[in-house]
Parts: structure tokens; sequence; C-alpha cells
């Protein structure tokens, strides 16, 4: 549990860094996110985002497993 959580926090670390990096890739934007627009309000379903997240933490921790 302690080496899951020592990995979580690098991985939330070299986020952190590389944020301006990582904002260019266009996450938050891709083809299968959901963005409703209203008058007063917007929603938003980053289903594709997630999914893509996903993908790669399962990547990383069955790396580290």
């Amino acid at each position: 549990m302690q080496k899951i959580l020592i990995i979580l926090g690098l991985i939330i670390l070299i986020i952190g860094l590389f944020y301006p990096h990582i904002k260019k890739l266009g996450l938050g934007k891709m083809p299968g996110d959901i963005i409703i627009n209203s008058e007063n309000s917007t929603i938003f379903f980053p289903i594709m985002t997630c999914i893509l997240i996903s993908i790669i933490l399962t990547i990383i921790f069955n790396f580290f497993k």
C-alpha cells in the first residue's frame, strides 16, 4: 500500500512539473469529450480524456507491479 501511495505521489509531482507541456497536448479537448453550453452554464463530460488517463495509469501500475 505504501509503495502505491509513493508512486501515486511521484506521478502527481511529475504531472505538476510538466503541466505547461501537458496542457498543450489537448487533454480535455479530445473528440469524445462532451461539452454542453447553455446561456448560464457549461456542463463538461471528459469521457475520452478519462479513458485515456485510465489506460495510461493501468500501463504504469502494471509496469511497477
